[in-house]
């Protein structure tokens, strides 16, 4: 825990270029993907996503690329935020139009990209995503390794860093891998007390088709492959990982070596210094997990709330605390999905796909349409004009549920004013009809708290009527 005496954020790495040419290596890296950003913005219809097929032969033939490099500008681009999408039209993002007269603009787009960097490289399909999230969590301390060293570090060091700290991810959430005995129903170990697999592989526990676990991976035929197999993945994910780190320029490979660029270097900079201001915030949520976070936030204005977000985002890696948002948003707290949600928007473009897959729960579609408008432009006084009314209504509980939990009675009341539907009775048929699963503790509270006795007698006969499924 952060003791909550001032830190010294750290110095800039000795021969850090200038701002100015650090701008400069970040416009070459995305060079393509601003060369890509700028057509689609004047075509006006390549398509949300993935670029149509007929849609790359035109961005092919106008740019002189291949059907590979302009999906991968196109992907660029849209991690970047060089574009914006809006329903089937993209529009240009603020960075690219920024983008020849801002250096702070472009290193910001830069490091967008170098935080997503598992997007623009996906990870091989034949290993477990728990597998793939681990290395990912571990690569933060990779990177740290390289930057201390000021030079060119060997693929077994590296290798061997990347092995301890997925052993430490395991110890701390407590995981034991699974471990083939020997003949003598022993566990075979080596001279210096580690555990190795027995010789004899006919001794090995058979494989099953249990649930897949952390601890576990899948191997190329399908089958289960134990922690000790899984351990055996990590050169081959390590190489994947320089990979993808070098694709977005923030390193460069060598033989059996790798050494970190200019910018690479200053972006390591940068995540320390977030962590060094954070650890200095008011709040200090940064070590604390998802839920603890948004429950700390909840009491901050706007603006103070976004400075911890972007603090606790910056001490972690994108995929994993997407992840925890996520699952704290589909808990029974319902102030802390709004907050998860209001988190999700500081982390931008790296969201997208997770926002856009929980459009199909129930409880986080209203939500996630909401980010998904705003995010592809739409004016977040126009967002709700997205959701339907019975979504507009369920939101209306939900809210109404984070209120009655956390607020003030008066909010509680001034929350009728929200509701889309205009008159309360017209309000508490429709609050009756869509079955969310707090509407007769909202009811109850709100007519508890409402000064009007006759609205709140009509509100307490509608919770009633939800209690006892009358009409």
């Amino acid at each position: 825990m952060t003791d909550g005496r001032s830190r010294p954020a750290p110095r800039p790495p000795e021969g850090t270029p200038p701002p100015a040419e650090l701008a400069r290596q970040a416009r070459a890296v995305l060079a393509d993907a601003v060369r890509i950003a700028r057509w689609a913005a004047a075509d006006r219809d390549p398509g949300a996503g993935h670029l149509a097929a007929h849609t790359q032969e035109r961005a092919s033939a106008a740019l002189d690329l291949t059907a590979e490099q302009v999906r991968a500008s196109w992907d660029r681009a849209r991690l970047a935020g060089l574009v914006e999408l809006h329903g089937g039209t993209v529009r240009p993002g603020w960075r690219l139009q920024a983008w020849d007269r801002d250096d702070s603009a472009v290193l910001r787009g830069w490091v967008a990209l170098f935080d997503a960097w598992s997007l623009v490289h996906p990870a091989p399909d034949d290993v477990a995503p728990a597998t793939v999230a681990e290395v990912v969590e571990a690569v933060p301390q990779v990177l740290s390794l390289l930057q201390l060293s000021a030079g060119p570090v060997t693929a077994p060091a590296l290798l061997d860093l990347l092995q301890q700290r997925v052993a430490e991810l395991h110890e701390e959430r407590c995981e034991v891998p699974e471990v083939p005995y020997g003949p003598e129903g022993a566990e075979a170990s080596g001279a210096d007390g580690t555990t190795e697999p027995a010789p004899d592989a006919t001794d090995a526990p058979e494989t099953t088709d249990a649930p897949e676990t952390a601890g576990t991976t899948d191997a190329p035929n399908g089958s289960d492959v134990s922690g000790a197999s899984a351990e055996a993945l990590l050169p081959p994910l390590l190489d994947w990982a320089l990979e993808g780190l070098a694709a977005v320029g923030a390193l460069t490979l060598g033989k059996g070596q790798a050494t970190l660029t200019p910018l690479g270097n200053w972006a390591v900079w940068v995540k320390l210094e977030q962590i060094c201001v954070a650890a200095q915030s008011p709040a200090g949520n940064i070590e604390q997990h998802a839920q603890d976070m948004l429950r700390g936030c909840a009491r901050l204005t706007p603006g103070p709330a976004r400075a911890e977000y972007r603090a606790w985002l910056a001490a972690r890696t994108v995929g994993s605390a997407i992840t925890e948002l996520l699952a704290v948003a589909r808990g029974e707290d319902a102030l802390l999905r709004g907050l998860a949600f209001e988190a999700l928007r500081v982390v931008g473009a790296p969201a997208e796909p997770s926002v856009r897959a929980a459009v199909n729960d129930t409880s986080l579609r209203p939500y996630a349409l909401l980010w998904l408008a705003e995010y592809e432009g739409a004016d977040p006084d126009d967002a709700a004009d997205v959701l339907t009314r019975e979504e507009a209504t369920w939101l209306w509980v939900d809210t109404a549920a984070a209120v009655a939990d956390h607020g003030e009675t008066d909010l509680l009341v001034r929350h009728l004013e929200s509701a889309v539907q205009g008159t309360v009775p017209a309000l508490l048929r429709e609050v009756r009809a869509i079955g969310h699963p707090r509407t007769v503790q909202v009811l109850v509270a709100l007519a508890a708290a409402h000064p009007d006795p006759a609205l709140a007698k009509a509100v307490r006969r509608a919770a009633f009527q939800v209690h006892t499924g009358g009409a």
